[in-house]
């Protein structure tokens, strides 16, 4: 993904009665509403769970197209989502690069509950970057993505896991695009399209034809310590409405020192295709009001690590994103 336009991290001015803890959302609900939640049961997001799973992504090392370890990681992901549902595919295709590499693309796709008409597409990009282009030294070697590829990987086995046990209302579909990160470093308008090439090819080749959802929700770069999630601005013009739902749930459940109601920049970044697909999503991705290219300070480095990633973080979102699919159509 890359920054595209990066706007001065002003807080945007937010009415809403339930921002606030738990207690004073619980003041402000209704009755009715109060009870229709109480019978929604959310499952409990386990970041030690979570935690594990990127770590076995990353234990196959850097999850570059076309190499071994990004072939041993498909294989392990393919067989994970084929325990909990026997809807799984794995979407071959061939693309080229910006610098003419011809890369075989895997996503990975998993369905639950396919038969339900009203439904949630969540998904996060599995590959790594072939370069550390923004670490100081070692730029043309790969770097282990733990953030930015395993954690909304990890995230979503996670609630995969869960989603097997105990159905929400509406069907979920996951979507693990490959070559997400494959971009031109720098560059203007002509670079963005240099990037997400997986989600690129799913928009004109869909997974099923006429494929449709009633919104997505992607996961990238969620697993840092000490992250700050903003509202990215592609997913406010596409999608503001999710994006409200999303960061007022989390505020509401105990996260609002994570998602903050303050402007982000533009990233190009899987979502962005996918909302031109006319599924309204949003990108919830860590941002950074004190580096230069608006990423955590560990983005396209080698300190991109086990070492950065954060249980709390992983449950803040994890538990964020179980909150909003579980109770959806609940009221």
């Amino acid at each position: 993904m890359k920054f595209v336009a990066f706007i001065t991290m002003a807080a945007i001015a937010v009415t809403f009665n339930s921002c606030g803890s738990e207690s004073g959302k619980k003041d402000v609900q209704t009755n009715s509403q109060a009870e229709s939640h109480q019978q929604v049961l959310v499952p409990e997001f386990n970041a030690d769970s979570a935690y594990v799973y990127i770590q076995q992504q990353v234990d196959f090392g850097p999850r570059v197209p076309n190499s071994k370890a990004h072939a041993q990681c498909a294989d392990f992901l393919l067989s994970y989502f084929q325990k909990l549902t026997p809807h799984v595919q794995i979407q071959n295709g061939q693309v080229q690069t910006y610098d003419k590499t011809k890369i075989n693309l895997k996503n990975i796709i998993a369905s639950f509950s396919p038969e339900k008409s009203r439904r949630i597409l969540l998904f996060a990009h599995w590959d790594t970057r072939p370069w550390a282009d923004q670490d100081p030294t070692d730029q043309s070697k790969p770097n282990l993505g733990a953030d930015d590829g395993g954690s909304g990987v990890g995230v979503l086995m996670e609630i995969a896991r869960h989603i097997s046990v105990s159905e929400p209302l509406f069907g979920i579909d996951i979507i693990l695009f490959d070559a997400e990160d494959w971009g031109k470093k720098g560059g203007g308008h002509e670079s963005e399209d240099s990037y997400c090439l997986g989600a690129q090819y799913w928009v004109k080749n869909p997974h099923l034809p006429s494929y449709s959802a009633d919104y997505g929700i992607l996961l990238d770069l969620v697993g840092g310590k000490n992250s700050q999630f903003r509202l990215e601005g592609h997913s406010m013009n596409y999608a503001s409405f999710l994006q409200q739902k999303i960061w007022k749930t989390a505020v509401n459940i105990g996260y609002s020192d994570y998602f903050l109601f303050q402007q982000g920049g533009y990233v190009i970044d899987d979502h962005y295709y996918v909302n031109q697909a006319g599924i309204p999503s949003v990108n919830i991705i860590a941002s950074s009001a004190t580096t230069a290219n608006g990423f955590p300070k560990h983005w396209h480095t080698h300190e991109d690590n086990m070492d950065v990633i954060d249980r709390k973080t992983l449950k803040a979102v994890g538990q964020t994103v179980l909150h909003v699919i579980y109770r959806e159509g609940s009221i």
